[in-house]
């Protein structure tokens, strides 16, 4: 399968939380030449991050409701099914950080993190998603 968006086990997206979203859209923007395109979503900004004309990630503002939180940045994996896979993930040894849910136009999504400590979001992506379909949280 071509399109990451809908293979299980793909790194399929990168997502910047930062304290400074606008020196972070100049440092990136003029580091790598990605292209950077503010969608207003509710009570926040969200930023998708184009490299060679193909969505590849975002960045947004930290949360406001974490404020001792530093800059990260974090991956989405794709998987077949976010409530099974994360299901799994604690069979495994993982810890389910945040519970699966949906993020409206795009797929449902979790908060995992492995026995080691890292963490990382699963994803699904709905067969509507835009990204999806043209390879692009």
């Amino acid at each position: 399968m071509s399109n990451v968006f809908q293979q299980h086990g793909a790194f399929s997206w990168s997502e910047l939380m930062t304290s400074d979203p606008a020196a972070a859209k100049e440092f990136y923007g003029q580091l790598f030449g990605w292209k950077m395109e503010d969608t207003p979503m509710t009570g926040m900004i969200y930023t998708t991050i184009a490299a060679g004309g193909q969505p590849m990630g975002g960045l947004t503002a930290l949360p406001l409701n974490a404020p001792s939180m530093p800059p990260t940045w974090g991956i989405y994996i794709t998987v077949d099914n976010v409530d099974e896979s994360a299901k799994l993930a604690e069979t495994l040894g993982g810890k389910i950080l945040m519970s699966p849910m949906d993020i409206p136009g795009t797929g449902r999504f979790s908060l995992i993190q492995d026995p080691q400590g890292a963490t990382f979001c699963i994803i699904s992506y709905a067969p509507s998603y835009s990204g999806a379909s043209s390879g692009a949280s």
